[in-house]
């Protein structure tokens, strides 16, 4: 299989209140639209929220890594963003915090601390 590009698809049950939601809350950057659809930049991948009359999350969670979580924090809570879960350091090394989308779907941020290997220069001297 060659993958070429992706997408994470979501079918909200209110397709306005969850464009809202990732556009002006979150703040992500629109990739297109679509007469059913809006494509988000999300890093190197892409989400789009699609039509609506979804059933909620499942069990699909959203992974964000961020350059700084605690500013991010405090740039969501002023948008009057809930966290779920307050930051803190996972047993795997990386910084945590948790906020969910409208429907429920869970949204992790992630911080990656300097120290942690991800962050490890792995090309030869």
């Amino acid at each position: 299989m060659d993958v070429l590009s992706s997408r994470t698809l979501l079918k909200p049950r209110d397709h306005q209140v969850s464009i809202e939601f990732y556009r002006d809350t979150l703040g992500l950057a629109v990739y297109r639209t679509f007469p059913v659809g809006t494509v988000f930049f999300l890093g190197q991948g892409f989400l789009e929220v699609v039509s609506e009359g979804g059933t909620g999350s499942g069990d699909v969670s959203l992974w964000l890594q961020v350059r700084d979580l605690p500013g991010t924090l405090a740039e969501l809570a002023g948008r009057g963003v809930t966290v779920d879960r307050e930051a803190r350091r996972e047993p795997w090394g990386l910084d945590e915090a948790w906020i969910s989308d409208p429907d429920g779907t869970r949204i992790v941020l992630v911080e990656i601390p300097a120290d942690h290997p991800l962050r490890a220069d792995v090309r030869p001297d």
